[in-house]
């Protein structure tokens, strides 16, 4: 691999993501009616967009060559998982609560030292990771002063009490 001779501005970062699914409202209920994102609009039958705060989409559904289908087999190239930024701890947790007292079950819960993360699945079997970043101040860093992330079991009961729903 080569070293770049241009690098993207410091500002850009990923707008949206589109997600083929088997079932548009059974998508609606996971990402509207669990995660809480809200519909912006129908395109329609087909496809739907949602977000957070009224942005014209975050998510994309929809069933234009999915209808009806069925995951990926393990083993296939294809999206790993989408991660949703939460603004604050807190949100996090509420997240989780709201995940919990559905019954969806979580893949895992991390702590990566810059972000506590959760792992879930939509009902397209879509990875979904629901995490918040710590301050930048508050990456863990080597003596260098090098970013040094890791994997560490995410204590749950920690995250729950920070809920304030």
């Amino acid at each position: 691999m080569t070293s770049p001779s241009y690098v993207v501005p410091a500002g850009t970062h990923i707008g949206h993501v589109h997600l083929k699914v088997a079932d548009i409202d059974r998508a609606l209920g996971f990402y509207c009616g669990l995660l809480g994102f809200e519909l912006q609009v129908m395109y329609g039958t087909d496809a739907a967009f949602i977000s957070a705060g009224g942005y014209h989409h975050h998510i994309g559904l929809n069933t234009w060559e999915s209808k009806g289908g069925s995951p990926p087999p393990p083993g296939t190239t294809g999206l790993f998982h989408t991660a949703i930024l939460y603004p604050t701890r807190a949100d996090l947790a509420n997240a989780l609560k709201r995940v919990r007292d559905s019954g969806v079950t979580l893949d895992g819960a991390s702590d990566h030292g810059v972000s506590e993360a959760l792992y879930l699945r939509d009902p397209d079997q879509n990875g979904v990771e629901l995490y918040w970043d710590r301050p930048k101040d508050q990456w863990p860093k080597d003596p260098d002063g090098k970013l040094t992330m890791f994997t560490r079991r995410l204590d749950l009961r920690d995250l729950l009490a920070q809920a304030t729903i």
